[in-house]
């Protein structure tokens, strides 16, 4: 597999499934060290996008969820008391994640293009850094619409491309020589680093994102660049 985007949906998943369960022992540190930490004041933003204080005994679910980090973000927001279900085909990463949130966040192993919900399941839903990994987007966000209760939102973080010449030169250096560099030599994986600047590069940008959501079904939608517009927060309603 090169470091493009694999060419078709199937290959897609194989190789993200795969990929990421191969790095899932140093993802987190990797995430952080690369991200300079920032990473985790986007999840906060992203957090307040979802209004989870209308319904804080609600149920959440943590899509594409990872290691669980943004679920274990919401489980730690002050006057939160519901629920977040994590969901991931990538099971390693789950099992990295279950000591997150002192064992709070409830981890299930899935395709979020099957999600195992009933409609209308969850008051509120999130994606940290994994729409962009779906075989099939359009498909998913549908799949993401149907387990929401009528007005629940949809929060989509995730990375971008700086408009802005300098911040976008400076960025494209990082992404495309330091990061694959650095990311091959600790994860130990050939690729994993250099497809995260390929799916950038291929991702929709944030107002074709936006249709993409309303096309689905989503309305009230808008986004916010974050850092000078290296990533993006994203949010609909059911």
């Amino acid at each position: 597999m090169n470091a493009a985007v694999p060419p078709s949906p199937a290959e897609k998943r194989r190789y993200v499934r795969e990929m990421f369960s191969a790095i899932a022992p140093t993802y987190d540190l990797l995430n952080h060290a690369l991200s300079l930490n920032i990473d985790r004041s986007w999840r906060r933003r992203a957090l307040r996008r979802l209004a989870w204080e209308h319904r804080p005994d609600g149920r959440y679910l943590d899509a594409c969820a990872g290691t669980l980090d943004f679920g274990a973000a919401l489980l730690g927001r002050p006057g939160f008391r519901g629920q977040v279900v994590g969901v991931d085909f990538a099971i390693p990463m789950l099992r990295l994640g279950a000591g997150k949130a002192e064992g709070r966040v409830l981890a299930a192993g899935s395709d979020a293009l099957q999600l195992p919900f009933a409609d209308g399941t969850f008051d509120g839903a999130f994606v940290g850094f994994g729409v962009r990994n779906l075989a099939d987007l359009e498909a998913g966000l549908v799949e993401l619409r149907r387990v929401l209760r009528e007005g629940a939102r949809l929060v989509v973080l995730d990375f971008t491309t700086p408009a802005l010449a300098p911040m976008r030169a400076l960025y494209l250096f990082y992404f495309r020589r330091v990061l694959p560099l650095v990311g091959r030599l600790v994860s130990g994986h050939p690729t994993a680093y250099a497809y995260l600047p390929a799916s950038v590069k291929e991702f929709p940008a944030p107002a074709a994102l936006r249709a993409r959501m309303e096309g689905a079904g989503f309305r009230e939608c808008g986004w916010r660049l974050l850092t000078g517009g290296i990533a993006a927060v994203h949010w609909g309603k059911r």
